[in-house]
């Protein structure tokens, strides 16, 4: 009973989060701003939307291949068709309950492969360690690039005594959790522990495998392709195609956060894109125009090649056997 509750929540809070910030920014905006957006779709370069849907097509293929040299390293030699297309299911799942879908992922692979659930999921977990590295290191980017910009933002928001307090505060909180985790017995540091240790497993496995640097080639490539996607994405208004390589970077970093914020970024992605582009000069209804591009195209592929993937995958496993 705890178990469907917390699946209903964890499906109805992000949903109406972000229908929450929908509203905020409808609310927000002006009629002149809500008719500028209008017209940035209408004028907008669809052939750039097109190629980017195109770059993003080589993600979900390099994920797929990519899984392949995890499962070989267990011993499975599975189908690319059932890979592929069990990837594509995940990131429809995604959009529904938030990192749902690496379940989904290894439930098709048990069933169309034959691979225990434990074993397809543990690589899953593997690659998403491996993600999060990669993530951080486009966010160590971003602000490398944009030091000086983000730290201008920051001191007109924020007071160096309250910034100074912040940092004193998360140094006594990083210490506290230290100590908390050396000595403390609860069930919760347990668990935490026990999660931890399994992640290390999945690192080792990776780099124990034969293939690891093809695997780690296409992990980049998957990062490179997410990076492009997005970048290709600026020269479809003319307001954004001017826009410098560390704008991008930026609008990248932050549109990719917002995205676990909601139901695959409903509201959120938008919202996050305006924020950051009108740091740089963008008008907030020209940033919000740009991050509902992105993001409608991009959503309307993964429910296209989800829906698609899902029938195909019996269809095409009758062929096979």
């Amino acid at each position: 009973m705890k178990a469907s509750i917390r699946k209903i929540l964890s499906l109805i809070i992000p949903l109406f989060l972000g229908l929450g910030i929908i509203y905020y920014q409808y609310t927000t905006l002006s009629s002149e701003e809500l008719q500028k957006i209008k017209i940035c779709f209408q004028k907008a370069d669809y052939l750039y939307i097109y190629l980017s849907l195109l770059i993003s097509l080589f993600g979900y293929w390099s994920r797929a291949y990519r899984w392949k040299f995890s499962l070989n390293h267990l011993g499975y030699q599975t189908h690319f068709k059932n890979d592929f297309l069990t990837v594509c299911v995940s990131y429809l799942v995604n959009l529904t309950i938030p990192r749902s879908g690496e379940i989904s992922r290894a439930a098709l692979l048990k069933k169309y492969e034959n691979v225990p659930f434990d074993k397809g999921f543990g690589t899953i977990v593997a690659e998403r360690i491996v993600d999060l590295l990669l993530f951080l290191l486009f966010v160590g980017l971003a602000f490398v690039l944009q030091f000086e910009k983000l730290y201008a933002f920051i001191c007109e928001k924020i007071s160096i005594e309250k910034i100074l307090l912040f940092i004193a505060l998360g140094v006594l909180a990083g210490v506290g959790f230290i100590l908390l985790w050396i000595y403390a017995e609860w069930k919760i540091i347990i668990k935490l522990k026990e999660k931890l240790s399994g992640l290390l497993e999945g690192m080792q496995s990776i780099y124990k495998m034969k293939d690891k640097w093809n695997y780690i080639f296409h992990s980049f490539f998957i990062w490179f392709s997410y990076l492009m996607m997005f970048y290709v994405t600026i020269y479809a208004l003319p307001e954004t195609a001017s826009m410098s390589f560390d704008v991008v970077v930026m609008g990248f970093v932050f549109g990719s956060i917002a995205v676990g914020f909601t139901n695959g970024g409903l509201g959120a992605y938008p919202l996050a894109i305006a924020m950051i582009f009108s740091l740089y000069g963008i008008s907030k209804d020209v940033g919000t125009a740009f991050g509902w591009l992105v993001w409608t195209s991009q959503t309307l592929l993964t429910i296209f090649l989800g829906l698609s993937s899902y029938l195909l995958l019996p269809i095409l496993n009758k062929k096979i056997k």
